[in-house]
């Protein structure tokens, strides 16, 4: 799978006035099948006990997925929805920036799966594993 041709720019105007944007969710990364964001860890990302809001995992998984399907669809025709998601929080962090790795496990014509993978921007801990099924609906 190919994404069509969108640059990191592009990508990331459309997270401007949105939860993307105030999370601090940025795309850093466009491969041919993958995604890479960042997020930071802050007042706006943290649970009161002061660590990565799970929440927050999961906004981001589904934040890179819905990217990722974007640069796969004719935007001007279909849209990705969100249409479950899951997450496994098998680490924490208290600061600093953690960073979203989504793979495309399916691009179907209706349906698209994704693999995201998130880890602590400084040490590489694994912090999260989750995957989004979007669903590609037409906009008519």
């Amino acid at each position: 799978m190919i994404f069509k041709r969108i640059n990191l720019q592009e990508i990331n105007a459309f997270n401007k006035g949105t939860l993307m944007e105030h999370l601090g969710i940025e795309c850093i990364e466009i491969g041919e099948d993958y995604l890479v964001a960042t997020m930071p860890v802050n007042e706006k990302t943290k649970q009161p006990m002061g660590l990565l809001h799970g929440g927050a995992n999961a906004a981001l998984i589904e934040s890179i997925a819905s990217m990722g399907s974007a640069c796969i669809l004719d935007l001007s025709e279909q849209v990705p929805v969100g249409l479950e998601i899951n997450a496994n929080h098998v680490g924490s962090a208290k600061s600093g920036f953690v960073k979203g790795i989504g793979k495309i496990v399916h691009a179907g014509r209706t349906t698209h799966v994704w693999q995201v993978d998130i880890y602590e921007v400084s040490s590489s801990k694994h912090l999260c594993t989750g995957r989004l099924t979007v669903l590609v609906k037409n906009k008519n």
